[in-house]
């Protein structure tokens, strides 16, 4: 994702979205940090590398968990019963 489309998915500009890659140490907001994770699909805690590394598995989880939430009732379904035959397969 482009710097100029991240800045304008977040309500941002480009030079403070190059500032919090860039600058040391970065000091956004809560509520910028929230949506600018939401718009690259991982957590706020990947993006402030805080604590345990959050690994590439776990950020693929939280991607996979945002969407499903986004999903409506009958893809949910939909995707729950694949879950299941794959469990029976294993």
């Amino acid at each position: 994702m482009t710097l100029d489309k991240l800045a304008d998915l977040t309500g941002s500009s480009k030079s403070y979205i190059w500032e919090l890659e860039n600058k040391n140490p970065p000091r956004p907001s809560a509520e910028k940090l929230a949506k600018i994770a939401e718009q690259l699909e991982t957590t706020i805690e990947f993006l402030l590398d805080e604590g345990d590394e959050l690994s590439q598995e776990d950020a693929a989880d939280a991607r996979f968990y945002r969407q499903y939430r986004k999903m409506d009732s009958a893809t949910k379904a939909k995707v729950r019963q694949i879950i299941k035959l794959w469990d029976e397969d294993t």
